[in-house]
């Protein structure tokens, strides 16, 4: 059995530094909802920057369609003047604000898509954070616990030998020394001279006993001699005789 323990004890002592060098849980998933909160700043740095670029790009594209359309009344008002050459001029710069206006619609759209993408992933991003915030709660509570149950049984198993549990062990194992002690001392101390229960003052006590039983045998004997020339004492002394032998009897002598 004590074998067994042994064993026991060096399994759990490797399991706890096995443990130890284990990545803490809550540290590393805070660390995770922390970088997946950073990368979802930098998503919405990106998805506001790109929405600005676009809005910027519209803003571009109307003002060619507004200078091609300004173009256009020009080369009319050319063409009704008879100015056929000046009115193919205004057509022609009508032409390239048109041109511009077409590239910035197809930058416009293309980008559009991809903001689209940007806006949807950010959501979903979104989500996940929430979800690993939820999780996390619930994985550092489960963590905790799982500390706290080894602790209590890793205390309740005294794996160390340092735990309060184990203090009040050595304490209570050395208060029954010192009463064992204690017994063994008054053992010991009954045994000297002079002490009250030694075997000398028991002999002596006895004789002391005896004593006074003699003086007040003797006693009586003198009360009981003093009387015995009268009718009376002659008519009680066997009364007085059968006494005297139960005291002595009762005596022991």
């Amino acid at each position: 059995m004590n074998l067994f323990d042994r064993f026991t004890r060096v399994a759990k002592s490797n399991l706890n530094n096995v443990l130890k060098t284990l990545e803490d849980p809550e540290k590393i998933m805070n660390q995770a909802v922390e970088d997946m909160q950073g990368d979802l700043v930098k998503v919405r740095q990106s998805y506001a920057e790109i929405t600005a670029t676009q809005r910027r790009l519209l803003k571009q594209k109307e003002q060619a369609d507004s200078i091609a359309e300004e173009w256009y009344g020009r080369a009319q008002l050319a063409l009704k003047s008879g100015k056929e050459d000046l009115a193919k001029e205004a057509l022609t710069r009508r032409q390239q604000q048109v041109d511009a206006s077409n590239a910035l619609k197809d930058q416009i759209d293309n980008q559009a898509a991809s903001t689209d993408k940007l806006y949807e992933g950010m959501q979903a991003l979104e989500a996940k954070i929430l979800e690993a915030k939820s999780k996390k709660d619930q994985m550092v509570a489960r963590a905790r616990t799982a500390q706290s149950t080894q602790k209590v049984n890793d205390m309740l198993g005294g794996i160390t030998g340092k735990t309060s549990m184990d203090a009040f062990t050595r304490m209570e194992e050395k208060v029954e020394s010192l009463e064992a002690a204690a017994d063994v001392s008054a053992e010991m101390g009954a045994m000297l001279p002079g002490s009250p229960s030694s075997s000398i003052e028991k002999e002596f006590a006895l004789l002391e006993g005896t004593t006074a039983v003699d003086d007040e045998l003797k006693k009586m004997k003198g009360l009981l001699g003093g009387s015995s020339d009268g009718p009376s004492a002659q008519s009680t002394t066997p009364a007085v005789d059968d006494e005297l032998e139960k005291l002595k009897r009762d005596a022991g002598l």
